[in-house]
């Protein structure tokens, strides 16, 4: 008893050393607090970087995303603007069209398995019909196989019954 005892309060003060918070010096804590989350948010407008210029001098146009991007600190403008917008227009014109024939895909395989769906269920309805049938018949046929049996059950105990009375009847 006394060596599971000193055993089992060996294992608790050594386990009690797992548990332990580690303590760091005050310049550790200082580096280690916790900075705001740097998760990269996307802006809605295209951001302008340079770029290296050719060997023409004329800097390349960068297209990304839908958006033409110059390489230059100069403001867009309207001619640009409008280029951005109707590259975006003809995007979302694409994306539409697209999303629409995917509808129309849908709703067609849609409407074919709805029909198939039909005509399962008429099917099944249709054969859940023939067990029932089936079922019935088989329970009149063994009602019929119950009643001859015993009919010829009945006549063969009044034929062995007179059988019997009328040997009794020749030996008296």
């Amino acid at each position: 008893m006394r060596v599971v005892f000193a055993s089992l309060l060996s294992l608790i003060v050594s386990s009690q050393a797992a548990w332990a918070v580690e303590v760091t010096s005050p310049n550790e804590a200082a580096t280690s607090q916790h900075a705001p989350p740097t998760a990269s948010i996307q802006p809605a407008v295209a951001v302008q970087k340079p770029q290296a210029t050719t060997p023409s001098g004329v800097m390349p146009v960068a297209a990304t995303n839908g958006q033409i991007a110059v390489a230059s600190d100069k403001p867009l403008t309207a001619e640009q603007i409008a280029k951005n917008k109707a590259l975006q227009d003809a995007k979302v014109k694409a994306l539409v069209k697209d999303q629409a024939t995917r509808l129309q895909q849908l709703e067609k395989a849609n409407l074919e398995a709805l029909s198939q769906n039909q005509e399962l269920q008429l099917k099944n309805d249709s054969l859940g019909v023939q067990v029932q049938v089936l079922q019935s018949e088989r329970s009149a046929q063994m009602f019929l196989y119950g009643a001859a049996t015993i009919a010829v059950g009945v006549l063969l105990g009044f034929l062995i019954a007179s059988y019997v009375y009328t040997k009794r009847r020749r030996q008296w």
